[in-house]
């Protein structure tokens, strides 16, 4: 591969790209071009919520059962809080938070019109800074959402001002702050809670290797989805797949990584791309 620094704007992006999924990257860039698919999220209030496929399945992962205080850490615009609140039990409650004003208030109308007003009344959205929150206070959710500021490949595609101003010190500049989101977020889990970190990107120092990363740090994480039976990832398809798609959704299929799967639009139908991960911290719940 040329020298990362000489790679730039959209001959670098291919050629950065085309370095990292060799013939494929052909297929998977125009996949990334194509609408994606979408399927229809009904919340249980006045409007429905329009959402990626695979960020559904991702969300799905999410245990829920038994968890009383939930947070979806950067959850603008709100698909994914919509999933997450609509599962979780009665007694739950959860925080969805955006670092930005203008998208609280995008997540803030999402919210109010999707959501069951009952189910509504147990969501509060907030706007601050989560790589912050672990300097306030630790070990105080059951279970956290983390869908983490990303390169997003798709969108550079689809615009030409991102795209011709690429370098691969976007991805540098990315993974800092996933890592501070992200061990933000482990420090406020408690003993026996499981993490979910999902990205839009398709590079694995935003993927596999941010979780490599927590595992080194953190003696008491692990992989999440071999601890984890409810809801595992095949019951999710099929489970809840089976009766979407006979309202003409697709079942999105996912490829392992090393700790956890990506789903990638040229060989799912448009949906993602999507990776997700689920960690578990070690311990009981208290």
């Amino acid at each position: 591969m040329p020298k990362k620094e000489k790679l730039h704007g959209a001959s670098g992006f291919d050629t950065y790209y085309e370095n990292l999924f060799g013939e494929r990257w052909k297929a998977l860039r125009d996949s990334l071009l194509l609408e994606p698919a979408y399927m229809e999220w009904n919340a249980g209030g006045a409007k429905g919520y329009f959402l990626d496929t695979g960020s559904v399945l991702a969300a799905l992962t999410l245990p829920l059962k038994g968890a009383k205080r939930i947070l979806d850490l950067c959850a603008a615009p709100g698909g994914k809080t919509l999933v997450v609140a609509s599962r979780m039990d009665q007694d739950a409650f959860l925080i969805s938070n955006d670092r930005s004003r203008e998208r609280k208030q995008r997540l803030v109308r999402v919210c109010d019109e999707c959501l069951d007003p009952g189910v509504r009344s147990r969501v509060t959205v907030t706007c601050s800074d989560g790589a912050k929150w672990c300097t306030r206070q630790t070990a105080c959710f059951d279970r956290i959402l983390l869908d983490a500021p990303c390169s997003s490949e798709r969108h550079v595609l689809t615009d030409r001002k991102y795209l011709d101003e690429w370098s691969p010190g976007r991805i540098r500049t990315l993974t800092v702050e996933q890592w501070a989101l992200l061990s933000s977020a482990y420090r406020m889990l408690v003993p026996g809670g499981y993490l979910l970190y999902a990205t839009c990107a398709l590079v694995p120092e935003e993927n596999d290797e941010m979780i490599a990363r927590i595992f080194r740090k953190f003696d008491s994480a692990e992989d999440g989805f071999k601890t984890c039976t409810i809801p595992a990832l095949h019951a999710v398809q099929s489970d809840f797949f089976t009766g979407a798609s006979a309202s003409g959704v697709s079942t999105p299929g996912v490829e392992k990584t090393l700790y956890g799967y990506h789903i990638l639009p040229d060989r799912q139908n448009g949906a993602g791309p999507l990776y997700f991960s689920l960690i578990h911290k070690t311990g009981s719940i208290g």
